[in-house]
């Protein structure tokens, strides 16, 4: 999961020096909506399973769900 947010980022960065705005728009999109997806599933699991925790809800925020 952090590999994959690491790679896009330097795709990202790359996108953005050579000003291919489009390439840029779709990687940023493919990557952001997966993981709130993502992130959005593992609350549900977490609040079923366990109490409200407020570092599982900050590390969901910060899109690190999948880690813990």
């Amino acid at each position: 999961f952090c590999g994959e947010g690491a790679a896009a980022a330097v795709l990202c960065l790359s996108y953005g020096h050579s000003d291919d705005r489009f390439w840029l728009a779709l990687t940023v999109f493919f990557v952001l909506c997966p993981s709130v997806l993502v992130q959005l599933t593992l609350i549900f699991v977490h609040r079923d399973l366990s109490r409200d925790r407020p570092l599982v809800l900050l590390m969901h925020l910060l899109q690190l769900g999948p880690v813990i």
